[in-house]
C-alpha cells in the first residue's frame, strides 16, 4: 500500500515538473518572438452530443446548465413574461404552437431552456406537445 502511495506522488512530481518545463519552454519562444501569444484552452462546441455527461446538455430543459439566453425568432413571446402556463387564451397558445412547429426537433430542448431563463412559462396545451417531441428525441 505504502508503495501506490509514493507512486502516485511520484506521479504527481512528475506531472508537475513536466508542466512547468513547458510552461517555461513557451515562455522563452514568446521572448524570441517565436510565437505572438501564450497557447490558451479553447471551446469547441460541436453540434453533436460530446458524451461525457449523464444528461446531454443540448437536450436537457434545465435552465441551470446553461445561462446564456438564445432567441429563436421569438422575441415577441416576451410580452407573456410572468405568467402562469394556465392563464394562456388560444390565441396566445397559438403564438407558441408557431413558433414550436417552425424548428427543429434538436432545437426543441434549447428553446424551452431559453424561455426558462427568459421567466417564460409554457401555455399548458403546448406543454405536453412540447415534452413529447422532446422525449422522444432522447429515445
Amino acid at each position: 500500500m505504502i508503495y501506490l502511495v509514493f507512486g502516485l506522488l511520484a506521479l504527481g512530481a512528475l506531472a508537475m515538473l513536466a508542466g512547468w518545463l513547458r510552461n517555461r519552454r513557451l515562455k522563452r519562444q514568446l521572448e524570441r518572438g517565436e510565437i505572438a501569444e501564450l497557447p490558451s484552452v479553447s471551446q469547441v462546441e460541436d453540434m453533436e452530443c460530446c458524451g461525457q455527461h449523464e444528461v446531454c446538455e443540448k437536450d436537457s430543459l434545465l435552465a441551470a446548465l446553461s445561462r446564456e439566453i438564445e432567441y429563436y425568432n421569438d422575441e415577441e413571446l416576451d410580452r407573456f413574461r410572468g405568467r402562469s402556463g394556465s392563464d394562456y387564451s388560444e390565441e396566445e397558445c397559438e403564438e407558441f404552437r408557431e413558433v414550436f412547429y417552425t424548428m427543429r426537433d434538436d432545437e426543441v430542448a434549447g428553446w424551452v431552456r431559453s424561455l426558462q431563463l427568459r421567466s417564460l412559462e409554457l401555455p399548458d396545451d403546448v406543454k405536453d406537445e412540447v415534452l413529447m417531441v422532446v422525449g422522444e428525441r432522447r429515445q
